[in-house]
């Protein structure tokens, strides 16, 4: 029986994760850290309320055996810099860094197709300076979801970032990447593939891009990767 904590469970993703990981039986405790508390209740959750400045002390003394990040920034006009970097860069750093020293072997993060810390687009820069920065915490191992368009019924609308990643969706492989790594998914597939993920753990450092996150989500359906 093994601990899990989960950032991000508000989140469209983050909400879809906690569901399973709740049902999973290898797990016998699942910690949430949110900024409110939510509408829910189950024998083997634990619920911490704070935000980014009080989560050190939070979870300082929380030991945990896999750490699942689901963290991410709402694009909008009024966000600064600071602000975003904060809550993709910095928040999931400093937990993760945290847990481990605690004791967790594992970490799950959700990041974006084509996150390179190289990159001159502020939010795949980002994505890219957060992986390689958890990377280097050294955890045993260490696997990293790249969706790009993320589908589903999201509870809050955003119709500005529906279309922008749409239009992200279209050109952005003609400049980075494979075209079948920047297929739109659900976030349910992605909450699957992460708690699937984690039931069968080899490789140090995994990147689960459209393909593989399809893969580790249909339990029923074989499909093929190359």
């Amino acid at each position: 029986m093994k601990k899990a904590v989960l950032f991000g469970a508000s989140g469209f993703v983050g909400s879809e994760l906690l569901l399973k990981l709740l049902n999973n039986p290898i797990y016998e405790e699942v910690t949430i850290v949110v900024r409110k508390p939510l509408n829910s209740t189950h024998s083997k959750l634990r619920i911490l309320i704070g935000d980014f400045n009080s989560m050190p002390g939070l979870i300082e003394k929380i030991s945990a055996d896999t750490v699942f990040i689901a963290l991410g920034a709402i694009q909008n006009s009024r966000q600064n810099s600071d602000e975003f970097y904060q809550i993709d860069h910095d928040y999931p750093v400093i937990a993760a860094k945290i847990l481990k020293e605690n004791g967790a072997k594992s970490v799950f993060l959700v990041t974006a197709a084509g996150a390179n810390p190289n990159s001159k687009f502020r939010y795949i820069k980002t994505k890219g300076e957060t992986e390689r920065d958890i990377i280097a915490l050294d955890f045993e191992f260490t696997h990293i979801f790249r969706p790009t368009m993320i589908v589903g019924n999201r509870k809050d609308k955003r119709p500005f970032e529906k279309i922008g990643m749409k239009i992200w969706k279209l050109i952005h492989p003609v400049f980075i990447g494979r075209q079948t790594d920047y297929k739109e998914i659900d976030a349910k597939e992605i909450a699957k593939a992460m708690n699937n993920a984690s039931l069968n753990q080899t490789e140090k450092v995994k990147i689960y891009n459209w393909k593989e996150m399809k893969f580790y989500s249909n339990s029923k359906e074989q499909i093929t990767l190359v």
